[in-house]
């Protein structure tokens, strides 16, 4: 079959974040015409978007960026083990300019609808403001974290003084110096928001809905001699990388939980603490995140750390989870977090007893007592790995939309393809192996799996492809089943597709694939030796 209705693009790519940065460089290098279809002015995704205070990696800098290119390793100096955002920002920035992938990008183009045409073989895609641009291929990199949501609270429109989302935070910065200021939430960003600016204001009040584990990030400086150290080591840094389950530099330890005994326990999780990054929550026993006795004693360790570190008793115990152990969810990486509410300015409103009833033009009002405020932050968290795709609008075969055909769970092979979607294939999504991982490293695995497939296509003249059904199903059934192995399966989280802020997303679902990077990757290489199996083309 022809195309009737000429082409814009062979391909296009929605996102110019990580992952739509890499994909659009291999497949400029594969001589594809493609475009890049990006919201911002700017390329960066998460980190062109979140400029609140505090925003910096979790993981470790130097495991964080690309590894295609020893130049770019060899030329590039991070400053701190873990960057802030602006830092983040630059590097990604100049990957664009290094490569020459501006020239590729249109910017201010926010996508809303995109409508598969089965007789032509192609994608509509429609902008904002009445553009249309048509494809063959319709590749996604729109971020797993890039749908911000906002709390249901009367009035929330009503606050006179500004107020935001963590994720739109002004370009221009604010000056919170002296301000009376109410950050509500205390997820992954309000912690990072939260010890930054309690020093500065005048007044900040936390409005915590449900607390969460957090561990100190330990984060340093990286002089000259230690990045050249770092430069040297690379090549061993990202083979550690690639065989964690989390494509991290922290694995789990070979040592077993019950046969150490609780003293050399504890002076494992003593070291951890102090280390850096994500090693308190993956780089100890696997049995933490699988036996409920095992996540019982760590969490106990940890409670013991946090009412350390905060002076009031009763504060303390407000902050330590009572819903769920340690680890169970993404660990939010701190500092200074537990220490801001030791100072006479920071006080913690705990909704649980004390819900907020509305917003008002002055403030804040729960059911015992009214707040007056300058700013009001809503660090609210993200409807999580598929809400990006709901806010735009896919319709495929049949009329059906994806956004319908999701409601209930994420169904989508090797979370590449969902079936009745020809041609849409998702480099970053649900199921797939980057939502639990590390990020970058992930992406790689799956853009360097991605591109030859689409030069599969290319060469064998294929202009549909679409995941079978039966296959799309079983992936489905071994996603569950993984979710099975770990603690994780019973949290309210975002791994689990929970979002309290968004209306249907107060129930179980599969979203994260929990096999590990390592089989990830091994099961992209079985279906691609086998022809790609589980995909039909023609």
């Amino acid at each position: 079959m022809t195309t009737t209705k000429p082409l814009d693009h062979e391909v296009i790519l929605i996102g110019a974040g990580v992952c739509g940065i890499y994909q659009l460089l291999r497949l400029v290098e594969l001589g594809v015409d493609v475009t890049v279809l990006e919201t911002g002015d700017g390329p960066g995704g998460t980190w062109y978007w979140n400029r609140y205070p505090g925003c910096r990696f979790d993981s470790e800098s130097w495991t964080y960026g690309y590894s295609f290119s020893r130049e770019l390793l060899d030329e590039w100096h991070w400053t701190e083990h873990f960057a802030p955002q602006y830092e983040t920002l630059r590097y990604l920035e100049h990957v664009v300019e290094k490569f020459d992938l501006r020239k590729y990008m249109q910017f201010g183009q926010k996508v809303e609808r995109c409508v598969w045409d089965e007789e032509d073989r192609s994608w509509t895609v429609e902008i904002a403001g009445g553009r249309t641009l048509r494809c063959r291929f319709l590749l996604t990199a729109i971020g797993l974290l890039s749908a911000p949501t906002l709390p249901a609270i009367e009035g929330r429109d009503d606050f006179a003084g500004p107020s935001f989302h963590t994720f739109y935070w002004p370009k221009e910065g604010v000056d919170l110096a002296g301000k009376r200021v109410a950050v509500i939430g205390t997820g992954a960003t309000g912690v990072q928001v939260i010890g930054k600016i309690a020093p500065e204001v005048a007044s900040l009040t936390v409005f915590q809905r449900r607390p969460n584990w957090c561990a100190p990030l330990n984060n340093a400086p990286i002089d000259t001699d230690e990045m050249a150290k770092i430069r040297a080591r690379y090549d061993e840094i990202f083979a550690k990388c690639a065989e964690t389950p989390g494509a991290f530099i922290h694995g789990p330890i070979d040592k077993k939980f019950w046969e150490s005994t609780p003293e050399e326990r504890r002076a494992i999780w003593e070291e951890l603490y102090k280390g850096p990054g994500f090693g308190i929550w993956l780089g100890q026993f696997r049995e933490v995140l699988m036996d409920e006795e095992a996540n019982a004693e760590m969490s106990a360790f940890v409670a013991e750390k946090i009412r350390e570190r905060v002076h009031d008793p009763e504060v303390a115990e407000k902050l330590i989870p009572k819903d769920h152990g340690f680890g169970v969810q993404r660990v939010p990486m701190e500092t200074n977090y537990y220490e801001a509410y030791n100072q006479e300015n920071v006080r913690l409103v705990d909704l649980s007893e004390t819900p907020i009833e509305r917003i008002t033009e002055t403030g804040i009002e729960t059911s015992d007592e009214s707040f007056e405020f300058d700013v009001i932050v809503f660090a609210t968290g993200f409807d999580a790995i598929t809400g990006a795709f709901d806010r735009i609008e896919f319709v495929g075969t049949d009329g059906q939309t994806l956004k319908e055909k999701w409601a209930d769970d994420a169904l989508i092979y090797l979370g590449i393809q969902s079936h009745g979607f020809p041609n849409l294939l998702v480099v970053s999504g649900p199921t797939a192996g980057s939502a639990s991982t590390n990020f970058p490293r992930a992406i790689e695995s799956i853009v360097d799996w991605m591109t030859p497939f689409i030069a599969h296509l290319r060469e064998q003249g294929i202009t549909r492809v679409e995941a079978n059904s039966d296959a799309e199903r079983e992936w489905a059934e071994h996603i569950k089943e993984l979710y099975q192995m770990l603690l994780l399966r019973n949290a309210k989280s975002w791994f689990t597709g929970y979002n309290e802020n968004v209306e249907g997303r107060q129930k179980k679902r599969h979203l994260i694939y929990n096999g590990g990077a390592p089989n990830y990757r091994a099961r992209l290489g079985e279906v691609a030796a086998e022809g790609y199996a589980g995909f039909e083309m023609s």
